[in-house]
């Protein structure tokens, strides 16, 4: 049923976006996927962009997990280009960005 809402809101949230965002095209696209990692990057005609790279970090001897870094950005509806930095470790999900509130 979650599934169905999820779904729902989706595809009228994509129904609804203005004439230009459904017929972005793709600009930029690179991807790199390894045993220790993966990169990838994309660019759209409608100012989105995002870059990730992960490596592998080894936390004990039998204890290992991806570390992500990475950043996006995106032309808000007030025209303002919007960019996040993040990074995903073993202390969780750390986006930083000047349009988001300070803990």
């Amino acid at each position: 049923m979650k599934l169905a809402i999820v779904f729902i809101a989706t595809l009228a949230l994509a129904l609804a976006a203005p004439a230009e965002e459904k017929d972005a095209q793709v600009l930029k696209y690179d991807s790199d996927v390894a045993a220790d990692g993966y990169s990838f990057q994309y660019e759209t005609s409608n100012g989105i962009k995002h870059q990730e790279k992960s490596e592998l970090k080894k936390f004990d001897e039998d204890v290992s997990a991806l570390v992500v870094r990475g950043s996006f950005s995106f032309v808000g509806a007030d025209g303002v280009t919007y960019t996040v930095n993040y990074v995903a470790d073993e202390n969780g999900f750390q986006p930083e960005a000047a349009h988001l509130p300070k803990a």
